[in-house]
């Protein structure tokens, strides 16, 4: 098994940044991707950005693509989401996600394999 636990989420103005930190425990895999996903009050939890342990390679959802950056510290098994010029449509439960034997990056909740509980963040405007 595996376990995420999310930190970072809170409060903050329009345009302003935080930081979202996962840290991950339990069962290793020598080839996994690290996404965050988000949900906000009504709708489908949706991708926000991905990471393959294996070579870096990302993948942003259009909406954040340029104000959000994944980062992943495998020695410390953690995976982070830098995120700027916040919008207030930006709020949502964000959550890291863990899934294995991809072979290629995927986007959809449901391929992932390990989830964490969630961090609020809210974007004021």
């Amino acid at each position: 098994q595996v376990q995420l636990e999310e930190s970072g989420g809170g409060l903050v103005q329009a345009g302003g940044s935080l930081r979202l930190s996962c840290a991950a425990s339990g069962r290793t895999f020598s080839s996994y991707v690290m996404g965050w996903f988000r949900q906000a009050p009504g709708k489908e939890r949706e991708f926000v950005a991905a990471v393959w342990n294996r070579d870096g390679r990302t993948f942003y959802a259009d909406s954040v693509k340029g104000r959000f950056a994944i980062s992943p510290d495998n020695a410390k098994k953690q995976v982070y989401l830098q995120m700027g010029s916040l919008k207030p449509e930006d709020t949502a439960v964000y959550y890291c996600a863990l899934g294995y034997n991809f072979k290629t990056i995927q986007t959809m909740p449901a391929d992932y394999d390990y989830w964490g509980q969630g961090t609020q963040v809210t974007v004021s405007s």
